[in-house]
């Protein structure tokens, strides 16, 4: 027998017949109607070469053959409906895997340190891992599976196919080193545009401040461009050099050196921070809880910093 001639429906009429003996009772455990059910017991004995059930007047016994089979059919109908048609939850607190994070640096130290905190607590063998990727590959690694969340400010993921959730809204913020008495508490546009920038590009992608530059027909004058935020503790201090970074970067470099920030004579861009997934992730459990997670821990109110 062929099992790609088999009607798979079928098992469930043979499972409630053996259960059963009527097939009235059957039509309605199945959702037939009686002649239905009937033409499918009918397909049944012809597919074994066997009259299967046959009316007695106890009702419908099976034969030898049927009885042989209801307990194997029993147990296939069960693990359909139990493994493969009833969706798996998911345990975090059993679970035993790595989740994968696109996000720049800002991310990593804005967005992980909460999530790890909760991980600790409520799944201690999950791992995590962030990779930075150019927003042009961030659409294919979730597609892939290669990352379950692209978290930060990603617009080319604002397309078909990709969720997102909204986090907080923050802005920017023009620092520079404490010591640098060249620089007061506010520039007026000549100073600033003339002023030696650093500005930080990871992955050389562009900012939501260079598109409002731009639009204005403004040029900063640049004197060192880099791919990493962090590079700016080690390169503020003791420097002439001014830099616009996104708020959350201002703290987190605030906190190892000693930072002036400065009023700047225009209204800074806004950034719309979220997390994004791809739709064949939607119903995922393990996803729609990491996720939950993350929105969880970084969520914000609207003016909130980010915490300490």
């Amino acid at each position: 027998m062929d099992i790609q001639s088999v009607d798979l429906n079928l098992l469930l009429i043979f499972d409630a017949m053996a259960r059963l003996r009527s097939v009235n009772k059957t039509a309605e455990a199945v959702g037939l109607s009686q002649p239905a059910t009937s033409g499918a017991l009918g397909r049944l004995r012809k597919l074994f070469n066997d009259p299967l059930f046959v009316r007695t007047g106890s009702g419908m016994e099976p034969t030898p053959l049927a009885t042989k089979l209801a307990p194997v059919v029993q147990s296939v109908v069960q693990t359909i409906q139990s493994e493969i048609l009833q969706q798996a939850g998911f345990n975090p607190a059993l679970a035993d895997r790595t989740f994968t994070i696109l996000t720049p640096d800002i991310g990593e130290v804005a967005f992980l340190p909460g999530l790890l905190k909760r991980l600790r607590l409520e799944a201690p063998e999950v791992r995590l891992r962030a990779l930075a990727k150019p927003r042009s590959a961030a659409a294919e690694s979730l597609e892939r599976g290669e990352a379950e969340l692209a978290v930060g400010f990603f617009p080319d993921l604002q397309r078909a196919n990709f969720f997102q959730q909204a986090l907080f809204t923050t802005s920017y913020a023009c620092i520079v080193c404490a010591g640098n008495d060249s620089a007061g508490e506010r520039l007026t546009l000549r100073q600033y545009l003339m002023a030696r920038h650093i500005v930080v590009r990871p992955d050389g992608r562009e900012h939501e401040l260079d598109h409002f530059l731009n639009t204005k027909g403004w040029h900063r004058h640049v004197t060192l461009e880099l791919s990493h935020y962090m590079s700016l503790v080690a390169l503020l201090p003791g420097s002439d050099l001014i830099a616009t970074v996104p708020d959350d970067i201002a703290t987190v470099v605030g906190r190892h050196i000693e930072l002036k920030r400065i009023d700047l004579p225009f209204k800074m861009p806004q950034i719309k921070v979220q997390q994004y997934w791809h739709r064949r992730m939607q119903s995922d459990p393990a996803n729609k809880w990491f996720r939950s997670l993350l929105y969880e821990t970084n969520r914000r109110a609207p003016g909130a910093k980010l915490p300490g």
